[in-house]
């Protein structure tokens, strides 16, 4: 996968004004662009060591904003902005690394880590007015931010003036009023700092002036056209998974060019309960899209027999989906005129998640199966019309293109289905208990009203037997385990707090409905250290 290119795009935003953010190794710079986004305003993220004037003079940013980073400025080879963003008259937002670099390049100067620094909760003493606080914060408010710092600005550049100071930074908040430069220490993006989306938006829209013009009906439509342009008369063909990304696509697309557009559809048996007929009744009758629904069932469990590491299952899956669904273009190229373009779901995340700043490899937590590639000899085009987009924005598409809210609202599910819910081998046996299981569990979490205010909710089922008591017989059955979590983008997530009158309802009704279960836990593991997944 490689990053969005900006001429590329033009196309579709040469009606919209947008806000350039330059990544400097956040762990949060996500945030920034979900902030700005939110705002109303288009945005993208470009590592600070891919970019030269050129780019950012044809990318026409109405404002630039620096983000936070690990390095500190007195590093050798730290990084640094390109000096056009100084240079070139837009406003510009530096935070934490970004406000120190911003300070270092115009003549300031910053002291390393002195026993000051600041991680976690602070607070703020704003010490005079700026229109960047403008029904925000008021002079002599004390306020509560977000830091993560060990370095702090020690002088300023000319030109500037204390906004607002904290205990272990003198120069919390910073401006340059005539070049329209801000600095923050901390952290606006994040929850912690609770009016910090509000400074944002004070930035695009009171400092950069945008008029906050990105909605998802003008995304369809500019959308709409992008794709029949790039198609022309073309066939493309869209692995539809059943989740909201795949989905989203494919109403999208037929949209855009009617039955130019083939489903294929790959039942891999690892769904959860009556999901694939809600898939192929959903496409095929109320969207009429042509769809193929290949069962693969009983190809997927013979591959994944006696496999039990989830790196290797989820290598399995991914290699079998490719073959299926090669054979199924296969199908469709002789059945007619073959197809020229394949359509992914593919989202923002993980087009910025394929560059690292540093130019090297990151870690690998998990494969997914999706993000392998095709076989070259498919010789496909990609389409992939909704790589701009944040998941939020894709559920506000799939509204603004009149798809059902309670589809729209799905919870996210991993493209390996639940072969990655139960650690260990997979068996038909587990599956079948494993979708019981779930299906309780999701109906009980409705039934309270809460299936919206929770992210992601499942159960797993544990490679565990426990003894039990059933009536006067002795059991040993498995042990399922019961997750969800709050979240805004899967980040990071936090286990729900369900109260134990609830727990203890979904235990008794699993164990007494699903049989092969006779002990019920629930996972109480914040994201990190742990995953959301258990695999």
């Amino acid at each position: 996968m490689t990053q969005t290119n900006t001429a590329d795009n033009l196309h579709v935003l040469e009606h919209h004004e947008r806000i350039l953010i330059l990544d400097f190794g956040s762990q949060v710079t996500q945030l920034i662009a979900r902030r700005v986004r939110e705002s109303g305003v288009y945005c993208e993220i470009w590592p600070f060591n891919q970019v030269d004037e050129d780019r950012i003079t044809a990318y026409n940013p109405k404002g630039i904003i620096l983000s936070g980073g690990p390095c500190s400025v007195g590093d050798a080879d730290s990084p640094r902005a390109p000096d056009i963003v100084f240079t070139m008259g837009v406003p510009v937002f530096g935070i934490c690394y970004g406000q120190q670099v911003m300070v270092e390049q115009l003549g300031g100067r910053i002291e390393a880590g002195s026993g000051k620094g600041e991680f976690g909760r602070a607070y703020v003493d704003i010490v005079d007015e700026s229109k960047i606080l403008a029904n925000v914060w008021e002079k002599g408010a004390h306020e509560q931010v977000w830091m993560s710092h060990g370095d702090h600005v020690a002088d300023m550049p000319d030109g500037f003036r204390v906004v607002g100071k904290s205990e272990g930074a003198p120069y919390a908040f910073i401006a340059d009023t005539d070049r329209r430069f801000y600095g923050t220490q901390f952290h606006p993006e994040v929850v912690h700092t609770p009016h910090g989306a509000q400074l944002i938006k004070n930035f695009t829209h009171n400092i950069c002036h945008c008029a906050g013009d990105w909605t998802m009906s003008a995304f369809k439509d500019e959308a709409i056209e992008k794709i029949r342009a790039q198609v022309g008369d073309g066939k493309v063909i869209c692995g539809l998974s059943g989740g909201v990304d795949s989905s989203v696509t494919a109403v999208l697309l037929h949209e855009a060019i009617g039955d130019q557009l083939t489903c294929i559809y790959v039942d891999t048996g690892l769904m959860r309960a009556g999901e694939s007929k809600q898939v192929v009744e959903m496409f095929r009758d109320h969207y009429n899209i042509p769809l193929i629904h290949e069962d693969a069932s009983a190809l997927f469990l013979e591959g994944l027999e006696g496999t039990s590491d989830p790196e290797m299952k989820r290598k399995i899956i991914g290699g079998l989906f490719i073959d299926v669904f090669d054979n199924c273009a296969k199908r469709i190229a002789k059945e007619g005129k073959p197809a020229e373009f394949l359509a992914q779901g593919t989202l923002y995340p993980d087009v910025i998640e394929s560059v690292s700043f540093t130019g090297g490899p990151s870690v690998t937590i998990k494969s997914h199966h999706n993000v392998g590639g095709l076989p070259e000899h498919m010789d496909l085009k990609l389409v992939e019309p909704l790589r701009e987009l944040f998941k939020d924005e894709v559920r506000d598409l799939g509204r603004a293109l009149g798809m059902p809210e309670d589809f729209i609202k799905r919870h996210p599910f991993p493209g390996p289905g639940l072969a990655i819910r139960i650690p260990g081998e997979i068996t038909g046996e587990k599956l079948e208990i494993l979708r019981k299981a779930d299906l309780v569990y999701l109906e009980e979490i409705r039934n309270a009203g809460l299936y919206d205010a929770i992210w992601q909710a499942f159960a797993v089922l544990l490679p565990v037997r426990t003894v039990g008591v059933m009536g006067d017989n002795r059991t040993y059955d498995f042990v399922c385990a019961l997750r969800a979590v709050t979240s805004t983008d899967g980040m990071t997530a936090e286990y729900y707090p369900f109260d134990h009158q609830f727990l203890g309802r979904v235990s008794t009704r699993i164990i007494n409905e699903v049989q092969g279960i006779n002990r019920v836990v629930y996972d109480v593991t914040s994201k990190p250290p742990g995953t959301i997944e258990w695999e």
